[in-house]
């Protein structure tokens, strides 16, 4: 069986690094190509050490379509796969046309909860207005994949109501990570650090988190936040931190590439997003055995529980937020079974090798049916 696996870029985020992750762990049955559009290359170097062979299409600007399907049809001809796996909204409308025009199947993705409320609300008009044209496309053309592999029960529920994507053509394989030999301990210094990392945008919650920090500093003044990322909203971000007098308690290092080593130099992870699909980042958090603070939106609470593994609050509050923040640093002992329950779950049910054969049996699966 052979897969062209077809994403907008390489950057360093959560449906790239899983497509990472997983494919090593394929069987020799499998021949594959990971095809990617736009020039971002954050992990080319990680995919080719990892032994993925790489297309890059080169397109200019944010979409470049018409490029883009010429480019790819061009490749398809000449490698003949006998599948198409695509992800990410621009991939997988040139994938779609690409489908329809060929006849090669495709099996689509859902990574994140694209439409919700949560993040139309987050749009100004103009943006709003593109938005609404960009889900047009996409629902006119959701019907064209054959089957999906969505990385979380209630995203393909809500792609029944926002795609029109029926529910049985969606099987759920949740985003896996690899066991780290490395298991969290409390520390023993003066300071409770505070940790999250993502890309820095509104619909990530760090507003929210920052302002809670901004109490609990209050009462707790040994205490520091860091968050990890770069995004559009840094300006915003910075602002705030300066406005609440936060400049020496909260830092934004930006992008590294051994995020995930900061876990075991903090005392708790929040992960404060509004909307997400299948965290990778939260996956990492849990099997690091950290002690975790997670808003309540549906996808996290598919990975973790309230009071079993990790913390939870309602998402956007702030109030709330700042509470199970101080109670993180009031019982050490309550976060840190909270933390061991979370690892044992995360290696139970998102070890990568697990997760890997359960998305190349769907895939199998379809293959042998047709």
């Amino acid at each position: 069986m052979k897969i062209l696996f077809i994403q907008d870029t390489l950057i360093n985020a959560g449906t790239e690094k899983s497509l990472l992750q997983i494919l090593p762990f394929f069987s020799k049955e499998v021949d594959f190509k990971v095809v990617y559009l736009y020039p971002r290359h954050d992990l080319r170097e990680e995919y080719l050490e990892a032994g993925i062979p790489l297309e890059f299409l080169d397109l200019e600007g944010k979409y470049d379509f018409w490029k883009g399907y010429f480019r790819l049809k061009q490749l398809v001809e000449n490698e003949q796969p006998d599948l198409l796996v695509s992800s990410l909204l621009r991939a997988n409308l040139v994938a779609r046309l690409i489908s329809f025009r060929t006849g090669i199947p495709l099996i689509g993705t859902f990574v994140s909860d694209s439409y919700s409320a949560n993040r139309i609300g987050a749009k100004g008009v103009i943006q709003h207005l593109k938005f609404k044209f960009f889900w047009a496309l996409d629902r006119m053309t959701a019907g064209i994949p054959k089957r999906y592999i969505s990385n979380s029960r209630y995203i393909a529920e809500s792609h029944v109501r926002t795609l029109g994507v029926p529910l049985s053509k969606s099987i759920v394989v949740y985003r896996g990570r690899a066991v780290p030999m490395q298991v969290w301990k409390a520390s023993q210094g003066d300071v409770f650090r505070f940790i999250s990392f993502g890309r820095l945008l509104q619909v990530k919650g760090f507003g929210e988190l920052i302002e809670a920090f901004g109490k609990v500093n209050g009462k707790y003044p040994k205490s520091s936040l860091v968050i990890y990322g770069e995004g559009n909203h840094r300006s915003e971000l910075e602002k705030l931190i300066e406005q609440l007098g936060l400049k020496d308690k909260v830092s934004l290092p930006g992008v590294i590439s051994n995020v995930t080593e900061k876990l075991y130099d903090a005392d708790c992870f929040v992960f404060p997003s509004w909307y997400e699909g299948f965290s990778g980042a939260l996956v990492e958090a849990m099997m690091s055995g950290i002690p975790i603070i997670a808003s309540d939106i549906p996808m996290n609470l598919e990975a973790v529980k309230a009071d079993q593994s990790a913390l939870v609050y309602p998402v956007k509050d702030v109030e709330v937020l700042a509470a199970k923040m101080m109670e993180a640093i009031a019982e050490p002992d309550k976060m840190k079974k909270l933390g061991q329950s979370a690892r044992e779950e995360a290696i139970q049910r998102f070890e990568i090798s697990k997760i890997a054969y359960e998305y190349e049996k769907v895939l199998k699966d379809f293959f042998d049916s047709n």
